[in-house]
């Protein structure tokens, strides 16, 4: 039999797992992809959107988060575009006046400068409503009121955008068949009708869309009446450049995320990769020892 002077040394073996990114560095390279593409836009002024900040070749990003702010800058209305488009409201608004039947919808009329420019919005009431229910099929007064505001429009330089929406009420066949998307794209493309036999240049039409119950007015409910509305936008000549000739950034989406992927030492979704360790002490100090994750191997006497 063996004496003590004989026994073997304890081994312990630490296993240190490495975890991998599984594969998350696609999701850096998206979040810098849409902070860059949210600059080229003009995005939030709130700040940047991304995981990291800026977005430009310097290591900061600092770089690229000043350009990001300088184009926020310059898509914002200047001075005199906002006196321009309150000259336009004032117009807008006499006009209004002079109609009795008009004047009635006065409550119904909403204007306010957005970064695309100033956004003149009719909206709906139980009472008084623009269309006939679940159709777009428009009311007399709404008819006459878009035949008043054309010609005004028409004297203007700029672009004008169409953008209509309904409330969250559904159709019988959701969106399977005919839905709130058709409705109010409907409704979008009935008012550039009006419009046009009032007066206005087909040509200063850029964009016609319908958002259906989507993009809600703030504090409101979604089958709230007042989200079914048209509203009409004066575009920015920046802006209706930017819809016009959008910026490429890259032709192939997929080669920017591998390339950033790799930049970041992204790792696959392949099983992570184990770093192992011993350790040789004195058997009498590995009583001491409470490590759950050890392994002993003692010997076996001889």
């Amino acid at each position: 039999m063996s004496t003590v002077g004989d026994k073997r040394p304890i081994i312990i073996r630490r296993k240190k797992v490495v975890h991998a990114h599984h594969g998350g560095a696609w999701k850096i390279a998206l979040a810098d992809f849409m902070t860059a593409l949210t600059a080229i836009t003009g995005g939030d002024r709130s700040g940047s959107t991304s995981a990291i900040p800026g977005g430009g070749p310097d290591p900061t990003h600092s770089d690229g988060e000043r350009a990001r702010i300088d184009l926020m800058q310059a898509t914002r209305p200047s001075r005199q575009e906002r006196r321009f488009f309150l000259d336009v409201q004032e117009r807008i608004e006499r006009a209004i006046e002079l109609d009795p039947e008009l004047r009635q919808l006065r409550s119904q009329l909403r204007f306010d400068l957005m970064r695309e420019g100033l956004r003149i919005q009719v909206l709906d009431t139980e009472q008084r409503p623009m269309f006939e229910l679940g159709s777009d099929q428009v009311a007399p007064y709404m008819r006459n009121l878009l035949r008043t505001i054309a010609p005004l429009l028409n004297e203007l330089p700029n672009d004008l955008s169409i953008g209509g929406h309904t409330d969250n009420v559904p159709y019988a066949g959701g969106y399977r068949g005919y839905s709130n998307w058709e409705l109010s794209n409907d409704r979008a493309n009935t008012s550039r009708r009006e419009l046009v036999a009032g007066g206005l240049d087909p040509g200063q039409l850029l964009r016609v869309s319908g958002y259906a119950d989507r993009v809600l007015l703030p504090d409101t409910e979604p089958d709230d009446p007042i989200n079914r509305r048209i509203e009409l936008i004066v575009l920015l000549p920046e802006i209706a450049e930017a819809i016009r000739n959008p910026v490429v950034m890259e032709t192939d989406v997929s080669t920017v995320l591998s390339e950033t992927a790799e930049d970041e030492g992204g790792m696959s979704n392949d099983a992570p990769p184990v770093e192992s360790s011993e350790q040789v002490i004195d058997p009498e100090q590995a009583l001491d020892i409470e490590q759950p994750d050890i392994e002993q191997q003692p010997t076996s006497d001889e």
